[in-house]
């Protein structure tokens, strides 16, 4: 791990930070594409049983 000097505490949380909203995306994006696969085969089922 490089010398980060006296902004050691700065740059590793500007990374914690980083990691952490990067992986609150992630998961807000796939409970996003979760909900919409159900509602997207929903909408087929319907529309199988009138077809």
């Amino acid at each position: 791990m490089p010398d980060l000097g006296k902004y050691a505490f700065e740059v590793l949380s500007s990374y914690g930070v980083t990691l952490l909203l990067l992986g609150v995306i992630v998961i807000a994006s796939l409970r996003r594409a979760r909900k919409a696969r159900a509602a997207l085969d929903e909408v087929e089922a319907r529309r199988g049983q009138h077809g």
